[in-house]
């Protein structure tokens, strides 16, 4: 049995770091605080996603359907591959079409002490007439966590609430309360779209590390099952920091979507989640495996007429 713990905190002040994410090495000193250094050895971060608390409707391929108030303040139940990512998304296209996506779509900036911070709330005003005169978000932290030892997870709440990321600690900012955690058994997930599908993209959800600055880290290429050559991708310098000293990293950046040429999807995608690659410890490497759908006969046969046809 494979388990990972999801956690979602609500930010309770402004943010100031990282701008897309609050990274898993982040999460990892923040959990050292609470947490017995045996214990903590032993467990495992992911990035952590920015979440507006808005409402929603469950994308197509998710177990469950319909609309909710609120789907981005909590967990929902998650009973196969695709739910475990609906938080995950830094696009929210979970959104409602009436909720203001573009708006949520770029977290608000408020300057703090001369620093750039994430706002814990996205306050934003309404039409004349409206019964309310502004309309308040708040802001979450979907991440989750998993152990290299079976007695670990979960965490007690105690230990996960009250946490604080970023920087500027000392006078309030990045402080967290827990929102809602759930244990997740891996192994007991349905991965029926990946057992039936034929052809597959791989989504990167965090960066992957190519370079390493850190001390014994080997550097390594892209990984054989990606089609895209490493000049075909978008690479993004990160950061490390580790008692003062900063480390820098070479990454092929998140959010870019490369083909699948492996054979053992379901095998891929439970490796994606506890993620690949170096520094997975502390978030990076996170992947999604989906299914390529197949084009219909119908515009097969168009394709097909317009070539004869020229």
């Amino acid at each position: 049995m494979t388990r990972i713990q999801q956690v979602h905190w609500e930010l309770e002040m402004d943010y100031i770091g990282h701008p897309y994410y609050v990274s898993g090495n982040a999460i990892m000193h923040g959990l050292g605080q609470q947490l017995p250094h045996d214990v903590h050895r032993h467990l495992n971060a992911s990035h952590g996603v920015f979440v507006p608390g808005q409402f929603g409707t469950f994308p197509e391929e998710h177990s469950q359907s319909g609309i909710r108030p609120y789907l981005g303040s909590g967990l929902p139940d998650v009973e196969s591959y695709d739910d475990l990512f609906l938080m995950r998304q830094a696009s929210h296209s979970w959104l409602l079409d009436s909720r203001p996506r573009d708006a949520l779509n770029t977290h608000d900036i408020r300057v703090q002490s001369g620093h750039p911070a994430l706002s814990h709330a996205t306050i934003m005003g309404k039409p004349e007439g409206a019964r309310k005169q502004q309309q308040t978000t708040k802001w979450y932290i979907n991440a989750y966590l998993h152990a290299d030892r079976d007695d670990v997870l979960p965490l007690d709440e105690s230990a996960l609430d009250g946490l604080q990321f970023g920087g500027k600690r000392n006078y309030g900012y990045g402080i967290t309360a827990l929102k809602d955690t759930q244990v997740v058994d891996l192994e007991a997930l349905d991965y029926s779209r990946l057992e039936d599908g034929e052809a597959f993209i791989l989504e990167l959800v965090t960066p992957f590390v190519l370079e390493s600055e850190y001390p014994n880290a080997h550097d390594q290429d892209v990984p054989w099952w990606w089609k895209e050559d490493r000049r075909d991708l978008r690479e993004r310098e990160e950061k490390v920091l580790e008692q003062r000293e900063v480390y820098k990293l070479q990454t092929v950046d998140h959010g870019q979507v490369v083909a699948y040429e492996g054979d053992r999807p379901v095998e891929t995608a439970k490796s994606g989640i506890l993620r690949v690659g170096s520094h997975s410890k502390y978030g990076f490497g996170e992947l999604r495996v989906k299914p390529v759908e197949p084009r219909p006969d119908q515009c097969q046969n168009s394709e097909e007429k317009t070539k004869v046809t020229r």
